[in-house]
């Protein structure tokens, strides 16, 4: 018999989910989740973990809550750990009351994962503090999802001095206002209602109890939504440090690998954006190729990539290599590739700012001379160009392929849909996402490029990209902040993009 985790996820901001739900996550062998989960959530499951969506939405039920109760027994029973993972909190309004007793119904063991729920989160991305000294003492929850069928004494309700929060009532928000304002609450208080809150997509409509629904109108507003009643809205404006960010509103899809990801994902989720992860290549390491080599009688290493640091000195480390050992000066392309080189408390002697190999053999020439010995650690997928311009230099080149890039998987198209801007970093990543989501798909988007190889990828598709000023992801962050416009989504007129250099 195995084990289920009922794992709230909190809202749709993947940096509110818990530590404790992030180690469930990497137990289990099988992962159920539904549609308001931020799909990010999902790198933190095993490679080989078995993920199945089992959502819900109005009008369009892909699993009915007993296939999912069922579904999560019999995976148990076959010596799963299984994860279902729920957006929120698995017990306010969710349904993991009814999932938790089934398996207790079946002696099968479970554990139950708070999560940050909607009803405050939400409120506090909006500008809305659930409760404020002077105005709300207390704050209410209602799910708004069957109003027309719930036992709520509407009376007492409208009574009610504190925040009321009713969450999912979107679709029956003319019942909840017509009831409130049927029991004598004034039609003059103030009310809120929030669109996929925590989420890029977030939309905020605000009014009282009388014209709040005119308002919801005219903005299209769709679920899921959150409908806060009370005096606390009035703070709205004053407090909402949400949609001040200067990527406020922006989905920005990163197409690097699961672990490349993890930096650039962090910047841009503090700046405001929404990520979406596509992990269009996976890294595979083949450093054992390194056994061929006397590292020590080199006079010159070049590295071309993070990964190739990481995965070189990984392998020395593994292996027990006395990089003392190490004679030769290090050559590297990119300020990144020059970083995690010094972290390993080396100095590159001959370094590129450009990511581009052209720039690094014209920067090695000034040093290298024709007999030298070079060792290049890089992927197999490479360019030829450097190991080519060297050898035709005169030098002993030795290219060794330690890692080799693969095509990633994506688990939901739909993903893809949801992006504003979609970031390449190299050619890789171009033709993968093609072969992913389609070129129709990617057109439509706001692209860009790090730099020229991956920009003339683009072009060769019909593609038309932005490329970065500076070749690294914070050359990227910085292009993207300047050309945004949150108020329009407004990016160079839209998809009609230019290539653009330092010059």
């Amino acid at each position: 018999m195995g084990k289920v985790y009922l794992i709230g996820a909190g809202p749709y901001d993947e940096e509110l989910i818990t530590l404790k739900a992030i180690r469930a996550i990497k137990e289990c062998t099988v992962l159920l989740y539904d549609r308001l989960v931020n799909p990010n959530i999902l790198k933190y499951a095993n490679e080989n973990c078995e993920i199945l969506f089992c959502g819900k939405e109005t009008g369009c039920h892909y699993k009915t809550q007993s296939e999912i109760n069922e579904k999560i027994v019999n995976m148990a029973k076959m010596g799963h750990i299984v994860g279902r993972i729920k957006g929120g909190d698995p017990y306010v309004f969710g349904r993991g009351g009814e999932e938790a007793l089934r398996l207790y119904e079946e002696g099968i063991e479970f554990e139950v994962i708070s999560g940050i729920t909607s009803a405050i989160s939400v409120l506090n991305y909006g500008g809305i503090p659930v409760t404020h000294r002077g105005l709300s003492q207390s704050f209410h929850v209602f799910t708004g999802k069957s109003a027309q069928n719930l036992d709520i004494d509407w009376k007492l309700v409208s009574r009610l001095k504190g925040t009321l929060v009713f969450l999912m009532g979107l679709e029956n928000i003319n019942i909840i206002v017509q009831n409130l304002l049927n029991e004598g609450m004034d039609k003059n208080t103030p009310c809120c209602v929030i669109m996929d809150g925590t989420s890029s997509k977030q939309k905020k409509v605000v009014g009282n109890l009388f014209n709040i629904i005119e308002k919801v109108n005219e903005k299209k507003l769709q679920p899921p939504c959150v409908i806060v009643v009370g005096e606390v809205v009035k703070l709205n404006d004053k407090l909402d440090w949400y949609s001040r960010k200067p990527l406020y509103g922006l989905n920005v899809c990163i197409t690097r690998s699961k672990e490349q990801c993890k930096e650039i994902t962090s910047k841009l989720l503090k700046l405001g954006a929404t990520v979406t992860e596509i992990n269009t290549i996976r890294i595979v390491e083949t450093a054992e190729n390194l056994n061929y080599y006397d590292l020590h009688e080199y006079d010159y290493i070049v590295f071309t990539s993070v990964n190739g640091v990481k995965i070189f000195f990984d392998y020395l480390v593994n292996v027990k290599y006395d990089i003392r050992r190490i004679k030769a000066k290090i050559a590297s392309i990119g300020s990144a590739t020059s970083n995690e080189i010094i972290k390993r408390g080396l100095i590159p002697f001959i370094e590129c700012e450009k990511f581009v190999a052209e720039d690094l053999f014209e920067s090695m020439k000034k040093h290298i001379k024709p007999k030298d010995k070079i060792l290049i650690p890089r992927s197999k997928n490479a360019r030829s160009f450097l190991v080519d311009s060297l050898k035709g230099y005169g030098c002993i080149v030795d290219e060794v392929a330690i890692y080799k890039v693969e095509e990633g998987k994506i688990l939901d198209k739909g993903f893809f849909n949801e992006c504003d801007v979609v970031f390449f970093t190299s050619p890789s990543t171009v033709k993968n996402l093609i072969r992913m989501v389609g070129i129709d798909s990617i057109k439509k988007k706001v692209c860009f490029s790090i730099g020229p190889i991956t920009y003339d990828e683009l072009c060769k598709n019909g593609i038309k990209s932005i490329m970065c000023d500076k070749y690294t992801t914070d050359g990227f962050i910085e292009k993207l902040i300047s050309v945004y416009d949150k108020n329009n989504k407004c990016i160079l007129g839209g998809a009609s993009c230019i290539k653009e250099t330092e010059d």
